[in-house]
């Protein structure tokens, strides 16, 4: 169920009830029928119109044999907790929302005890105002021994008891962050750059990781087909390792509360060295997906970090003016086919372009029985000019800006070039 608003035409509508109808046969449900109303806003008290509301439950739940009558209404907006229980006393069946849709999915395929947290953090912090809906036992009084006046009401109980699991499982990410952060340093000892792929939920992200890291992560033509990050090493042509990590995909009307509750494993997105973003160059909504993902990496403050974008499935574009459009308004665009492992080649010289640090010029006096230093300074910089003088080893050279702080005591006082 959708609206058809001002400003928001009947394509745009169409192709977001496209979505949803994905979404919902992403968690198992079979799709009978759509409807759209034409509002200016949505009504307080039912989100559409109370009469049309009574027109769908008529024909689809009252009245209707059982054999056809639907057990599900869903809707492609958030229902105010008042909207979702007018509602289910009209359709007399259960009524959901895009988030509760979304979460379902989520709670189907996390298989990590990090993913499992992070649901159920998500789904209380849903919860929680719509208690007075979700519960049938509100009127029943706590009393007995210690208690003053008439005690708790359920719903107090209810609401307490979920308050405090919420405060447990913050605390539990909390740790499977600072674990995060142990590991990603550990990376960091190895100098390997940390590259995320990112993209709209379907794209191919998986399917990429797979093909460039054997990496055998299920990659199924479904919404959130990966939920749980995976991240695997890979070796560039230059012999350079790094790390690639796939992550959960993005969707248009991502709940901000999702973003919150996930920040553990979007944390892999913040913190890498260069993004790759891949894009379904063959759907029809390609730049609304694009738009997408770019307000995630915003709401990450991640939207400047160096990215190549992995024109994906492009063996199914005809249009090739759609093609170079794309290549035009993404940065540092490149055509592939992560099913049929084409374009490789052009995308890891590009990941190795971005991942290239701008060395900087400096002047060295090293003293001579530092020749790991010295090896070091050769293997992952530039020297332009070596001399010894009076056992010293002084260099010109350019150096990667992690290696900066480490030969700050050797650095003579002249540094111009």
């Amino acid at each position: 169920m959708e609206l058809e608003r001002s400003g928001r035409d009947h394509w745009q509508a169409s192709d977001s009830l496209d979505e949803l109808a994905e979404l919902a046969r992403s968690a198992g449900a079979l799709i009978v029928d759509r409807a759209t109303q034409k509002l200016t806003d949505p009504t307080p008290a039912h989100f559409i119109g109370r009469g049309k509301a009574e027109e769908l439950a008529a024909k689809y739940v009252i009245g209707v044999s059982e054999a056809e009558r639907v057990t599900s209404v869903i809707f492609d907006n958030d229902l105010t907790p008042a909207q979702a229980g007018n509602l289910q006393e009209i359709f007399g069946c259960k009524v959901l929302d895009r988030t509760e849709l979304i979460l379902d999915i989520f709670a189907q395929r996390a298989r990590t005890r990090e993913g499992k947290l992070q649901i159920e953090l998500a789904q209380l912090q849903y919860m929680l105002p719509r208690l007075t809906r979700l519960w049938t036992h509100l009127s029943r009084q706590y009393g007995g021994i210690g208690a003053r006046g008439p005690g708790e009401t359920q719903l107090e109980v209810d609401r307490r008891r979920i308050e405090e699991r919420i405060r447990r499982l913050r605390a539990e990410i909390a740790e499977v962050r600072k674990h995060r952060a142990v590991m990603r340093s550990g990376r960091r000892r190895h100098e390997w750059p940390i590259v995320a792929i990112i993209g709209y939920t379907n794209a191919g992200k998986s399917t990429l990781l797979n093909a460039l890291t054997d990496a055998h992560v299920a990659a199924e033509n479904k919404l959130f087909a990966t939920l749980d990050p995976t991240t695997r090493r890979l070796r560039l042509a230059n012999n350079r390792n790094v790390l690639l990590t796939d992550t959960v995909g993005f969707l248009r009307q991502l709940p901000h509360h999702l973003v919150d509750s996930f920040y553990a494993t979007l944390e892999e997105v913040v913190e890498a060295d260069v993004l790759i973003h891949v894009v379904d160059a063959s759907h029809p909504q390609v730049f609304d997906q694009i738009a997408a993902v770019n307000q995630v990496l915003l709401d990450l403050k991640a939207a400047q970090k160096s990215t190549v974008t992995a024109l994906n499935k492009t063996d199914l574009v005809e249009n090739r003016t759609l093609l170079d459009r794309l290549s035009r308004e993404t940065p540092n665009a490149i055509a592939i086919s992560a099913l049929k492992k084409t374009g490789f080649d052009m995308l890891l010289s590009e990941l190795s372009i971005q991942l290239t640090p701008k060395h900087e010029f400096v002047r060295l006096a090293i003293p001579t029985n530092q020749t790991a230093l010295v090896a070091r300074i050769h293997r992952d910089g530039q020297v332009l000019q070596k001399k010894f003088v009076r056992g010293r080893c002084e260099l010109d050279a350019k150096v990667p800006p992690s290696m900066l702080a480490e030969l700050q005591p050797y650095r003579r006082a002249d540094t111009s070039a």
